[in-house]
């Protein structure tokens, strides 16, 4: 740390690099907080978690009981102890069954508004989705489902739409129009209920999917059908090359072909045979089925049919996660799989993540670092955090008496938030030393420096 430190007084390493360093050295001294405590209200287990992704200030929580509560993590309500002080941070306001418009049954996911903290959406077992107004806690918008909601998700990129997308336990994904108040969208492929809907994070139109079918399907929204279903026997082995370098090797690739293509000056004709009544016939390439139309058409409709039925996972998805760059989508599945994929291909990138156990019957939250390093994944009553590159288990964090259900990971403050079944919230600090300490401060002047 202290080389960091010196690096950076000297000149000789740059301020976002000295950033980045200082918060993956945070993160690898996560540990269960000392100095900070949720006290939750809730009496039933705990399903999703969220911190606003405008101030990164107020931790939004959903439960089985039909609750949500709201909690201010930058501003304590009490505190405890006299050697070391515990900060302890009580919800600002709960609703539950005994509010007039609160669900009835089990809150399944709560979001924010991405652009402002003014309104949260609650998913509800009860069929429901509600849009709720922060200052009033009132609901100000309602959409029936056709069944329980297990997930709902808004895009952090938004600047044309009001939508939220909705998996439930019909087949088809639901968008719904904040702005109008009815169904924008329906989304048909999936071949049983949908447990886990996600946003791209490099387009405000792309929704992927993940279904009880095994599928994970990928959609844009401006257009018919999804364009594309991830097959887990599709692979590619590691990540991309870089952008430049790609481009560089793509007009070498160029060059080389249209050099080639001049050199050619008499283009080969295709091998002609007669046929019975002598007359000269072109013969077509081997394994290629001549015929008229789109290009879907010309597949065989056998080989069309298992394109449309590929499957990512040998059960249901239970989680998706796009890391930050929006290039590779991380799932979970209840065939107690983790896998890694490759946005622009479709492939499965073959990270073998090591062996875990997962939930089957629920859907799970995870969560990524800023940097996309580290993926955590909730795994029975432990929450572990794996290399996304390796695979490899680099963290594990043990506390819950019972399964764990959700994590958020706050790239404000370096924090780990967990909820799971035993009914706690859970939160997971870097330790408070000294160089930490002179570490904040210089991430906070770089930061400034920056503006």
């Amino acid at each position: 740390m202290w080389k960091e430190i010196e690096a950076r007084e000297a000149g000789k390493m740059r301020t976002n690099s000295f950033t980045n360093r200082i918060k993956s050295h945070r993160v690898s001294t996560l540990h269960l907080s000392n100095h900070k405590d949720i006290v939750s209200p809730h009496r039933a287990s705990i399903n999703s978690l969220q911190v606003d992704l405008t101030e990164g200030r107020y931790l939004l929580s959903a439960a089985a009981d039909a609750s949500a509560a709201v909690f201010d993590v930058q501003r304590a309500t009490d505190y405890e102890g006299n050697g070391n002080i515990i900060a302890k941070h009580k919800s600002i306001f709960a609703i539950d069954k005994q509010h007039e418009q609160g669900h009835k049954y089990a809150i399944s996911s709560a979001i924010w508004y991405p652009i402002d903290t003014g309104l949260f959406i609650t998913g509800s077992y009860d069929h429901y989705i509600k849009v709720w107004d922060t200052n009033t806690t009132q609901v100000v918008m309602n959409f029936k489902m056709p069944g329980k909601v297990y997930r709902v998700a808004m895009s952090s990129l938004s600047t044309s739409h009001m939508l939220i997308a909705a998996g439930t336990e019909d087949v088809q994904v639901r968008l719904c129009d904040i702005a109008s108040g009815a169904f924008a969208h329906t989304l048909s492929g999936h071949r049983d209920g949908i447990m886990s809907v996600e946003w791209s994070t490099s387009s405000e139109w792309v929704l992927m999917t993940g279904g009880c079918d095994g599928a994970i399907r990928f959609w844009d929204i401006r257009r018919a059908g999804c364009f594309r279903v991830l097959d887990q026997s599709q692979t590619q082995l590691g990540r991309r090359p870089p952008v430049l370098e790609r481009s560089v090797t793509n007009k070498v690739l160029m060059s080389k072909s249209l050099s080639a293509s001049h050199n050619l000056s008499v283009k080969p004709r295709a091998l002609q045979k007669k046929s019975a009544n002598g007359n000269s016939m072109k013969q077509t390439p081997v394994g290629r089925i001549p015929a008229k139309g789109s290009a879907k058409q010309r597949l065989h409709p056998g080989m069309l049919s298992c394109h449309d039925r590929a499957t990512a996972h040998y059960g249901a998805v239970t989680g998706l996660k796009v890391t930050e760059d929006g290039m590779y989508l991380l799932s979970a599945g209840s065939d107690s799989r983790i896998r890694l994929w490759d946005v622009e291909s479709g492939c499965n990138t073959l990270v073998n993540f090591e062996t875990v156990r997962l939930q089957t019957t629920k859907a799970i939250q995870l969560a990524t670092t800023q940097d996309s390093a580290l993926v955590f994944v909730p795994c029975m009553t432990t929450v572990k955090a794996f290399d996304v590159w390796t695979g490899r288990t680099s963290l594990s964090f043990r506390s819950h008496y019972e399964c764990v259900n959700c994590c958020w990971f706050s790239s404000q403050d370096q924090d780990l938030y967990t909820g799971g079944n035993d009914r706690q919230i859970l939160v997971w600090s870097p330790s408070r030393l000294v160089s930490d300490e002179l570490g904040d401060r210089f991430v906070q002047d770089t930061d400034n420096w920056s503006d």
